[in-house]
């Protein structure tokens, strides 16, 4: 018996994961999360998107590789892999954000 998932819902929540991450970095979110105003705080979270940015870029290439791949679209196991590689590591970038944050404020 197999229970398999449709490939869209690790996609969608790749890119939530993204764009909660994006928008920390980016947008500002995570200064005013954790910052308000604490220049030395921003400078200790610049550093935390810098590591937090290692593991996004790893996210993105396993996302990005698990649908441009010719493998990956054949074999459905690739697939998988790569999918499942690519949510943990988003997780991993976002939850870095988090605490690097919680340590820098």
């Amino acid at each position: 018996m197999r229970l398999g998932i449709s490939p869209v819902l690790p996609t969608v929540a790749s890119f939530l994961l993204a764009a909660v991450w994006a928008l920390s970095v980016f947008a500002g979110w995570g200064l005013e999360a954790f910052c308000a105003g604490d220049g030395q705080c921003e400078a200790r979270l610049a550093g935390v998107n810098l590591v937090s940015g290692l593991f996004a870029a790893v996210a993105a290439c396993c996302t990005a590789g698990a649908w441009v791949l010719p493998a990956a679209r054949h074999h459905e196991r690739v697939f998988a892999r790569l999918m499942g590689a690519g949510v943990v590591a988003w997780i991993a970038a976002v939850g870095v954000l988090f605490l690097g944050g919680l340590l820098a404020s």
